[in-house]
């Protein structure tokens, strides 16, 4: 054990009317929400990588925090394994997330990093024997090395390739003795920065039997978790192949993966590509590729990814009712890919981000939980496409129906559809009486 939150309590559930500053007022993990425990409805995780790792820079300074696991020895990091399972049992989180790289200094070669973490798993492996909290998802750090500058899947050295190929394959075989739910990969450098050294159907291909052989090994090695992208449209590359949802699934089709693999969709990924939350929620739903989420939030006046904790109740409701409307999560969550902010100094900083941040997605699933239950936004929507649930509406769609035959259809009836009120502005009034 370390001092590191030396005289933090756990966090624990309180109530609405609780004032006290480190208490949950509406996660309450055991409380029934249509017919699952609010924690397994949520599935929240707590991420190594901005907790444990971040050292507080930013583009104009450097380092603010003063951590005592910042290191590159092995001690440094089961110092650091040892604080992050402290916090994850203050919070009761359910999960954690990492990279390999956050868990354990890169060696001299692969195979010394892989072992690195390799001890590193098999000491989180002791801790979670009396801890709760579970692996959500691993997933290898493809993108900090300067080796990776060009990419790693589709990178113009194969050697590079092959790299990338060796530190996947021990990542998702940890993931996997972990008991880890899903792997994931982020394609942070897989795009360019000018189309002037650029070969885009060649890195493309190069990334589509990349995906292909981490599909492959995970059969090999009997993984039952998903594997899931993470879409981003750019930062730091300029351009990313996985940009949005709809471009991930264009990608996944074009190469036959689109039963094997689903998206993880973050917040501030979202904004960036120019959509919201749950319009990618939707998409990915719609494409039957929906898997896991980040939650976090983006500063709307910065431009960037600033990854911060949630605070915004009707944005993160109306999220979450979509995701509930969809079935909910199968083996991903909402992982918090949120960090402090470079003047939060103190250890009780990191209880505050997380504790508030899990009592955010708690008040929006209850309001969101609330709107399912009332039925109204989707008794509208139903209303709305009722015409289609007609025999001749379901005779074109079905093929029954040439374009001659509708066109005849028409002139034969007189058809003259008039246009109908969408209620935008009624609709988001109803939203609002939840949230």
């Amino acid at each position: 054990m370390s001092d590191f939150f030396k005289g933090i309590e756990p966090v624990r559930y309180q109530g609405p009317d609780s004032t006290d500053p480190l208490a949950f007022r509406f996660y309450d993990p055991d409380r029934e929400v249509l017919g699952k425990r609010m924690e397994d409805q949520l599935r929240m995780a707590v991420c190594y990588w901005h907790s444990f790792c971040w050292p507080g820079g930013d583009p104009f300074g450097g380092q603010t925090f003063d951590r005592p696991w910042f290191g590159d020895a092995m001690k440094d990091a089961k110092l650091k394994a040892d604080v992050a399972f402290e916090l994850f049992d203050l919070l009761g989180a359910p999960f954690f997330t990492f990279h390999d790289r956050d868990i354990a200094p890169e060696g001299d070669s692969l195979a010394e990093s892989n072992r690195n973490v390799r001890e590193i798993a098999d000491y989180f492996a002791s801790k979670m024997e009396t801890s709760k909290t579970r692996l959500l998802w691993g997933t290898a750090n493809l993108f900090s090395n300067k080796r990776y500058m060009a990419g790693a899947a589709t990178n113009p050295d194969p050697d590079v390739f092959a790299y990338a190929a060796g530190q996947v394959k021990n990542c998702l075989e940890v993931t996997k003795d972990l008991g880890g739910a899903n792997y994931v990969l982020w394609g942070g450098r897989e795009g360019y920065e000018t189309l002037l050294n650029t070969d885009i159907k060649r890195e493309l291909d190069q990334l589509g039997r990349f995906l292909s052989l981490v599909v492959e090994h995970k059969h090999k090695i009997g993984f039952d978790g998903t594997i899931l992208i993470e879409p981003k449209p750019q930062e730091p590359t300029r351009h990313q192949y996985d940009f949005d949802v709809s471009a991930v699934f264009a990608f996944l089709q074009r190469y036959g993966l689109e039963k094997e693999v689903k998206v993880n969709i973050e917040v501030g990924h979202a904004v960036l590509a120019g959509h919201s939350f749950e319009d990618e929620i939707c998409a990915a739903q719609a494409y039957g590729i929906f898997g896991s989420v980040d939650a976090n939030r983006n500063d709307y006046q910065s431009g960037w990814d600033t990854d911060q904790f949630p605070n915004n109740v009707p944005e993160l409701a109306l999220a979450i009712y979509y995701i509930l409307k969809g079935g909910g999560f199968a083996t991903g969550g909402f992982n918090f890919d949120a960090k402090l902010r470079r003047q939060s100094l103190d250890p009780v900083d990191l209880v505050h981000g997380h504790a508030g941040g899990m009592d955010i997605c708690a008040r929006a699933l209850l309001a969101a939980a609330a709107m399912l239950e009332d039925g109204s936004l989707a008794s509208f929507v139903d209303d709305r496409y009722a015409g289609w649930e007609t025999p001749e509406a379901k005779a074109m769609l079905s093929g029954k129906r040439s374009l001659a035959d509708i066109a005849e259809r028409v002139e034969r009836e007189g058809l003259d559809p008039k246009p109908r009120s969408g209620r935008q502005e009624f609709l988001e009034n109803l939203v609002n009486r939840f949230v």
